[in-house]
């Protein structure tokens, strides 16, 4: 057997090479930095190094960071690779950082610690649809873009069973050892990859055909998703913490954040085989009427098998809206998708920053019998149902 043909053997094609590092990139910024805080809420409340308070204002201040994340990214237009190994490092320090948090610890160094863990997160995703896209265009290989948002799933799947598994160690061992897979993942990826490159007009996607380039339809789409933003954040933020409140054993309780990031991993690969070719609007706008339908499902029932469906439903369709979504902008700006990339990823911040926001000033408190959850939880199954019904019925865009 040749060289050549040995290494065909043993290593995947290039398209999928780069596709799997987008993968593996996606699960450490978001699946950890983004999303590793969720699970863990509950078991550094049971570790008292966390209040009720200091958790929703914690999660705001990774959603602000995120927001700033998605205004300075633009930063690395023109070498998103960059941007990309800058952010992984980043969120590998933020999360080793929070297990030096413990109960004596100011709460302005955890809020810190969250907003840096957000600029990068947010520096990362947008970095890496806008790189490995391109890449992945670059080779042929358009139709493997939407496989490296599954890692987004992973990610949130692996913390998740750590966290779920581990749950009766303490929270900072867990800190430590997701921060050693987050730089792990930033070392494989820093070293994996080629020069990042400029396609230019011959190599971008063609623009589908009725597309509008902007307008207020463009800045419809904005607001759908930063729509989904606020909607998927509640239940991204609080289902384990929901879910403590039915059960206190960390392995049952535990559950529901696994199933969220399983559900999100096996969506994206389903959703990226399964409708290609459908139009990108019309994805979207399944995944955000699934959604709306797992937000509701908690006005219904706080129940464990209710929150365990609703991890499932909200799970199952955030990273395929997050998919469709960062693709339709990529084919709304073929040229330098990074600008609408950003703003978009900005709106989808605003929306995050305002669940855990609207939890907290609500508080305690049960106003028409509904606590702070349910009452959130309320106005996103609404936002999402009309937008999910207008992104559907829309017609600017056709692919």
């Amino acid at each position: 057997m040749t060289r050549a043909s040995s290494s065909v053997a043993v290593f995947p094609p290039r398209p999928w090479r780069v596709a799997l590092g987008g993968v593996v990139a996606l699960a450490a910024a978001m699946g950890i930095g983004r999303f590793a805080f969720t699970p863990l809420i509950p078991l550094m409340a049971r570790d008292g190094t966390l209040g009720a308070g200091a958790a929703a204002l914690w999660a705001a201040a990774n959603y602000g960071g995120y927001l700033a994340g998605a205004l300075t990214a633009p930063w690395f237009a023109r070498n998103p690779r960059l941007g990309l190994r800058l952010a992984l490092f980043g969120v590998a320090l933020a999360t080793l950082a929070m297990a030096g948090l413990g109960a004596e610890t100011p709460s302005a160094v955890g809020v810190l610690a969250r907003a840096a863990a957000g600029v990068f997160s947010a520096w990362a995703l947008i970095c890496a649809s806008g790189w490995y896209l391109a890449e992945l265009t670059r080779l042929r290989a358009p139709h493997l873009g939407g496989w490296i948002y599954t890692g987004v799933g992973a990610g949130v799947a692996l913390a998740g069973a750590l966290t779920w598994l581990g749950g009766r160690q303490p929270a900072t061992w867990l800190w430590l050892e997701l921060g050693s897979i987050a730089l792990l993942a930033a070392l494989l990826v820093g070293r994996g990859g080629s020069r990042p490159r400029h396609t230019g007009v011959a190599g971008r996607p063609p623009r589908p055909p009725g597309a509008v380039a902007g307008g207020w339809r463009r800045w419809l789409l904005i607001f759908s998703y930063g729509t989904f933003g606020f909607g998927y954040i509640v239940p991204a933020t609080f289902l384990p913490a929901m879910a403590r409140t039915q059960v206190a054993d960390p392995l049952v309780f535990g559950i529901t954040w696994p199933l969220f990031g399983l559900a999100a991993a096996v969506s994206v690969g389903v959703a990226s085989r399964v409708v290609p070719h459908w139009p990108r609007r019309r994805v979207w706008a399944l995944a955000q009427g699934t959604m709306a339908l797992g937000t509701g499902l908690t006005l219904l029932s706080h129940a464990l098998w209710a929150l365990a469906l609703s991890a499932v439903l909200v799970g199952g369709t955030f990273m395929v809206a997050t998919m469709a979504g960062l693709q339709l902008a990529r084919e709304q700006a073929p040229d330098n998708p990074t600008p609408l990339l950003s703003r978009m990823t900005v709106a989808f911040a605003v929306g995050q920053i305002v669940g855990p926001l609207l939890v907290r000033a609500i508080g305690p408190g049960a106003p028409g019998g509904w606590d702070a959850f349910t009452w959130s939880n309320a106005g996103a199954t609404g936002l999402l149902a009309v937008t999910a019904v207008w992104l559907w019925r829309g017609r600017d865009v056709a692919a």
